[in-house]
């Protein structure tokens, strides 16, 4: 395997943990007052958050350059705060990847806290645990094998981003060229082979994260039919 192929696996493995790590620490407490949020605004909110399911990657790309450009406010802030810009680096690849893996880790932890059985948190509650304890020593661990299966769904999907980090981020070797981009380059230069090396890493990689996934998912299963 060529050496800018092992950069790029790197980095996608990298933006991949990056990415899932942060949307478990936003996505968690989200979920857990989406989940029990009754108010008119439920499908606002949850189409919402739904919306990278639909939208072409390449428009998210193309208005998230157009806000991480230094001549737009949040760009001119990102610059002065920490003297770099977010267009066209890892940072801003980061932050596109945030919102478009966003409901494959949201939907999980959704599905999750709502198979949590209220009988728990109704004892919990008639013993005088407070909400932050019944959170951190209750729901949480229950909530366990679905933080799993969250983590790897946001993992493996932020693998695969292709038109997004383009678009933001561009082919720059090393800083935001990831795996999906090496692999059109080989392709578009007829370097079958090392097309065929890189793909097969990415799908042993890939292969893996859904065999976690499914594992979550059936502890899951098992789980709600063990409290039901």
């Amino acid at each position: 395997m060529l050496a800018s192929d092992i950069t790029a696996l790197w980095l996608t493995i990298k933006l991949a943990f990056i990415t899932a790590a942060i949307l478990l620490i936003i996505c968690i407490p989200l979920a857990w007052q989406l989940a029990s949020y009754k108010g008119k605004l439920k499908p606002i909110l949850e189409a919402l958050i739904a919306m990278p399911l639909v939208l072409p990657p390449t428009l998210m790309g193309f208005y998230l350059l157009v806000l991480f450009s230094p001549t737009h406010a949040f760009g001119q802030f990102w610059f002065w705060l920490t003297g770099t810009q977010l267009a066209f680096s890892f940072q801003g690849v980061v932050i596109g990847s945030l919102f478009y893996s966003l409901p494959f880790v949201m939907q999980p932890l959704l599905a999750g806290f709502k198979q949590i059985n209220t009988t728990y948190n109704q004892a919990a509650v008639a013993l005088g645990i407070s909400p932050f304890k019944r959170f951190m020593y209750l729901t949480l661990p229950l909530l366990k094998p679905s933080i799993g299966s969250a983590f790897a769904l946001g993992f493996a999907h932020t693998l695969g981003e292709f038109g997004l980090v383009l678009m933001i981020g561009g082919n720059i070797q090393g800083e935001t060229q990831v795996v999906s981009i090496a692999l059109y380059d080989h392709v578009e230069s007829l370097n079958y082979g090392a097309a065929h090396q890189l793909s097969l890493v990415l799908l042993a990689i890939s292969f893996a994260c859904l065999v976690l996934l499914f594992k979550f998912n059936k502890t899951v299963i098992n789980g709600a039919a063990n409290r039901a």
